[in-house]
């Protein structure tokens, strides 16, 4: 099934939805209908959730499941609190931290080159 579009692709203008159907009996019902926030994230996103809720909030379950690490997951977190219009906290030192070991690990254990590393090391100087 297709995503909702949000904006009129002719002028931007806000989109709302006015006819919703029954699959099973072809039942119509005409009106304008708001869409929930879920509507405005990507299919990833909404498979990123559904993997969050099943694990119930668990990163340490997630991390065992997805293979992802703790740092990919808070990041894919942050991006859909702020798409769904929420402010993402800051990152603080120790995070930062934290952040850098991961990088320095996955260097170690050759999952990224030297370069990746570097890069990724620059993107957490403020």
């Amino acid at each position: 099934m297709r995503k909702l579009l949000e904006h009129c692709p002719a002028c931007g203008g806000e989109m709302v939805v006015t006819q919703m159907g029954c699959t099973r009996c072809e039942t119509v019902v005409l009106g304008q209908f708001q869409p929930n926030i879920f509507s405005r994230l990507a299919p990833e996103s909404l498979h990123f959730l559904e993997i969050f809720v099943k694990n119930k909030g668990n990163v340490k379950e997630m991390e065992r499941e997805t293979g992802w690490s703790y740092w990919t997951i808070r990041n894919r977190l942050n991006e859909i609190i702020e798409v769904l219009g929420f402010e993402a906290a800051e990152d603080s030192d120790d995070d930062v931290a934290q952040q850098r070991q991961e990088i320095l690990l996955r260097l170690e254990k050759d999952e990224i080159d030297v370069d990746e590393a570097s890069l990724l090391l620059q993107k957490l100087r403020p």
